[in-house]
């Protein structure tokens, strides 16, 4: 053979197994045209051809061998490996991108892949559930040999997006497909030996981050002696790729990384950590190390809590096998798919039905009423407090006038009372409902644990930062229990962190800023246990001047001995725990139903996440003259009564107020009525603040300011169930017989209620509660008993 032709032939030698090599996903598809532009036309494909009685030689043929789960034969990550199960996985998988459709016919992963390119992605998510209706051994296998498959799968995404867009991959090399919707999560303390090499799904909290560092996936060498280029080579994360020896001059080195013509990819290593309040008592939380890749990197920050779904592997670590005895290995979780836990509840993943039964809810005029019936239902009374807590979760809105001078809108609440007054409970249930909690006790937590923390990492040998509480909790809420446990240094760091809500960092050479935008909703204890109304505010607690400024509303619970209102208490305690016996079925003549005005709590957490969301209100004609006077008023009395300290701060929290209650109602504004409840709220917890001897005296100098906006029903309907009660105790002792119903003219309810200050009944007639239980016929309420 002559040397021209020798070349051509050599020539399509080479480019046919560079063809073969970049569909089996071992190359990308950079490597193919760099050499060999002189051969015209693509490489034909082998067809198999039907046996036919003139076939003589096979040698070339092979046989197909099928994919399905009862065929496998052997350890399945080596029979995926063969070349009949590896097309047949890539035949399957092609067919379910291209055929998928939604219930109105149109094609699921059509519409991604176009998504994607358009906004040049390289990651394609997959639902596990779609994969697991429609190609139920593909969804096995990519459960139990992720790295195989995944591989194969990559290689199917790229050739359909490629069929659609043909140029797409002078953009993006390579396509990633992202497994969404696994159905098992695992507990980050629950992985043992049996999820190794599997596909997992956990969740955590991200507490560190490392830098993004390149990693080699292909490598090409120089050698030294000759100058040749030997390679590529795939470069396996767990074992480092050595060269024998040179084919060109059979040299046996050394060798140089060839940097440009090598491919890299992005690699970074996070840790992932329990959720605080999945730790069971007395345990340590359990951590993980995520590595990710390509475009997942710098996708979670500290203090976010995250999903991640990916491989769970093993590899060697030294400090492991010197300190236990070999073989140790350390597990990682390379990491496929991570999805953000606010991202799950955000308004944009609401369904339509959820935005039609939130319009329809803020279409209520007793909304207000409502949201706050329905913070935390289970505990009795505690009016102030429910109201505080609606105000907190909704908040108001952040401002940044000019980017220079921040002013925060989350609301800061104080919750200081007797001990059995349910304060722990609140915080429960708002860590349960708000939608990025964390729980912190004062006697349990440090500086660093509230604030951050400066470590050194054990691989990179740098110092890197470690986010406390207020980090975890940025966009949400943090709580904190036992508040005036805390040592005065303790306390004394989250100063920043409520105000201006940022951690300043000035340790090892690491000087930086953190974000904390929370709310802190505090709990604390006074200095005799039970608080003492004869003395001021001031000498009940051991909170500085500066730390209660930060509060915008101060909660003084009082436990008072009250015959009517402990009968109620019981009441309300009694029929709730028959309500929640598991064997109870709803019999209304053992206990009362739940009010119909209460909201289910997944409708409000939708609610509360829409509107933080959403809606942003403004401040458009209120009445200023009546905020100056009130400050004026308030900054007098303070000075004189030795309660509360009242400066500016008290004005900015007015008005965050007024827009947590415009958001309560979904309004883009804030109207007058919005100030006048906030300004309520505000004098209250002035009030409550004061010493028994004053008290009364500014109940009557800002009765003004105090709005009548109240849930008036309740007591409505106490009141009309004393009137029942008397007329059935008068029928009893008239006639000796219980009478089957009861009438009551309406004029007699409406002359109670005007000793109450209350002159307009029509709403509580119309109302649920009313409806449930009485029907009003003629001027008079029938009672059916």
């Amino acid at each position: 053979m002559e040397a021209e032709q020798r070349r051509l032939v050599e020539a399509k030698l080479r480019r046919r197994d560079r063809e073969e090599a970049r569909r089996d996903g071992r190359l990308p598809a950079a490597y193919m045209d760099d050499e060999d532009d002189e051969l015209d036309g693509p490489m034909p494909t082998r067809r198999r051809r039907k046996p036919q009685d003139s076939d003589v030689d096979f040698e070339d043929e092979e046989p197909e061998i099928p994919a399905g789960i009862q065929d496998v034969r052997g350890p399945l990550n080596e029979w995926v490996t063969l070349e009949g199960p590896r097309q047949s996985i890539k035949r399957e998988f092609h067919h379910f991108l291209t055929s998928f459709v939604d219930d109105n016919g149109e094609s699921v992963y059509g519409e991604r892949i176009k998504t994607m390119c358009e906004a040049n992605g390289e990651s394609l998510e997959v639902s596990y559930l779609h994969l697991y209706n429609t190609k139920a051994d593909l969804a096995f296998y990519v459960v139990e040999c992720p790295g195989e498959v995944l591989k194969i799968f990559d290689v199917v995404a790229l050739e359909v997006v490629l069929s659609g867009f043909e140029e797409y991959d002078k953009i993006k090399s390579e396509i990633h497909v992202r497994i969404t919707d696994l159905p098992m999560v695992e507990a980050l303390r629950d992985m043992r030996q049996a999820n190794l090499n599997k596909l997992v799904r956990v969740s955590g909290v991200v507490t560190r981050r490392t830098g993004v560092f390149p990693q080699l996936k292909y490598v090409k060498y120089d050698c030294v002696k000759c100058g040749d280029i030997v390679g590529p080579f795939y470069q396996d994360p767990h074992q480092e790729i050595r060269i024998g020896n040179c084919p060109n001059c059979q040299s046996k080195g050394p060798f140089n990384v060839n940097s440009e013509q090598t491919i890299y990819r992005n690699y970074q290593r996070m840790t992932l950590q329990e959720t605080p309040g999945s730790v069971p008592a007395g345990r340590l939380p359990r951590h993980k190390e995520v590595i990710c890749l390509w475009d997942l990197v710098d996708y979670a920050r500290p203090g976010e809590e995250i999903e991640v779904t990916g491989t769970y592997r093993n590899n060697l670590d030294v400090t492991l096998n010197i300190r236990n005895g070999f073989p140790v290995f350390a597990t990682v979780i390379e990491a496929n798919h991570i999805s953000k836990k606010e991202d799950m509840f955000a308004s944009f993943r609401l369904t339509e039905e959820d935005h039609r039964q939130i319009r329809a809810l803020a279409k209520d005029e007793r909304i207000l009423q409502r949201i706050i019936k329905s913070i935390a239902p289970s505990i009795y009374g505690h009016e102030d407090i429910k109201t505080a807590l609606a105000l907190a979760m909704f908040g108001g809105v952040f401002k940044n006038p000019q980017n220079k001078h921040r002013l925060r809108g989350d609301i800061n609440v104080l919750l200081l009372g007797d001990p059995g007054t349910a304060k722990s409970q609140f915080l429960k249930y708002v860590e349960k409902t708000a939608h990025r909690a964390v729980y912190t006790t004062g006697q349990g937590a440090s500086a660093v644990g509230l604030t951050a923390s400066v470590h050194k990492d054990a691989v990179t040998k740098e110092w890197t930062l470690e986010g406390g509480a207020l980090v975890m909790a940025d966009r949400g809420v943090c709580m904190i229990d036992e508040f005036d446990k805390m040592n005065d240094q303790d306390r004394t760091s989250i100063h920043e962190a409520m105000e201006q809500q940022s951690i300043s960092i000035s340790k090892a050479g690491i000087i930086t800023t953190l974000q904390a935008r929370c709310a802190v909703i505090a709990a604390a204890n006074p200095i005799r246990g039970k608080y003492n109304p004869q003395i001021p505010f001031s000498q009940n607690v051991e909170l500085t001047e500066p730390i209660l400024s930060r509060f915008d509303v101060l909660c003084v619970v009082k436990d008072t001995a009250d015959p009517v209102i402990d009968e109620l208490l019981a009441t309300f305690v009694v029929n709730s725990h028959i309500r929640s016996h598991p064997n109870f079925q709803g019999d209304r003549g053992i206990a009362p139903a739940v009010d119909s005005d209460i909201i289910p709590q997944d409708l409000l957490r939708k609610y509360i996440m829409f509107a933080r969301d959403r809606v942003y209100p403004k401040l458009n004609d209120v009445d200023h003259e009546k905020i100056e006077k009130l400050y004026a008023d308030l900054r007098r009395e303070s000075m004189i009564g030795g309660s509360i300290p009242i400066t500016v701060r008290y004005l900015e929290s007015i008005i965050r107020m007024s827009e947590a209650f415009a958001r309560m109602h979904l309004r883009d504004s804030v109207r007058q009525d919005d100030v006048d409840r906030a300004i309520s709220v505000t004098v209250k917890s002035f009030i409550s603040s004061q010493k028994l001897s004053v008290k009364k005296q500014l109940e009557k100098s800002f009765e003004k300011y105090m709005t009548r906006d109240l849930d008036n029903f309740e007591l409505l309907n106490h009141v009309l169930s004393e009137l029942v009660r008397e007329h059935i105790r008068f029928n009893f002792y008239r006639r000796d017989a219980m009478p089957e119903s009861v009438d009551i003219d309406a004029e007699e309810l409406e002359l109670r209620a005007r000793e109450l200050n209350i002159h307009n009944l029509q709403p509580f007639y119309q109302s649920g509660l009313f409806r449930s239980l009485y029907s009003l016929r003629g001027g008079k309420i029938h009672k059916k008993l």
